[in-house]
């Protein structure tokens, strides 16, 4: 984050890293939570997002199945709110998050939503750096199997040359012979 936008944070950065969720194979925002960090109530922010719906594709933003929301409440306990509320919550993506603060035009939508986008950029970047060490261990791993193989192969040639050795007949003397006194 740029020093001027340290300046601006509204939010922080732990406050809004807990509040994304991985549902679906992708990190998600339950618009309740995102409306509490843009400092709107959650029928407003629905509303916005019904009025500009083309704004919102489901790779945007999509609503919860009844089961979905169930496991929702039952490991977010800031969501216990949830929990009675016949409503289905929406969830939305990083870039249905970007398109939020484009329908909410506050000054403050606008530097959470900055602030949003920088997180999930750094949990992104984290992931990266995950994978690549995985990777990476993955291929030590592998060259540690053939090397083990190689040990191995080592180890068996050894214990046949010494079977030979303990096994090894007399040779058959050659050249003169002269008797043994």
């Amino acid at each position: 984050m740029s020093e001027n936008n340290k300046e601006k944070s509204l939010v922080p950065d732990d406050l809004i890293a807990s509040r994304i969720l991985f549902i679906r194979d992708q990190k998600v925002m339950i618009d309740s939570d995102i409306a509490e960090l843009y400092g709107v109530e959650t029928k407003r922010l629905n509303e916005q997002v019904k009025r500009n719906s083309s704004r919102f594709p489901s790779n945007f933003m999509f609503e919860l199945t009844k089961e979905e929301k169930a496991q929702v409440v039952a490991n977010c306990d800031h969501l216990e709110k949830l929990k009675f509320s016949p409503v289905l919550p929406k969830v939305f993506t990083e870039h249905g998050i970007m398109m939020v603060a484009n329908v909410l035009t506050s000054e403050r939508a606008i530097n959470v939503s900055i602030q949003i986008i920088e997180v999930f950029i750094k949990m992104r970047e984290i992931l990266t750096d995950n994978l690549s060490l995985k990777l990476e261990i993955e291929e030590i791993k592998k060259k540690l199997t053939n090397q083990s193989k190689n040990i191995e192969l080592v180890f068996n040639y050894l214990d046949e040359l010494i079977e030979k050795k303990e096994n090894e007949k007399p040779r058959k003397e050659i050249g003169y012979k002269t008797s043994k006194k």
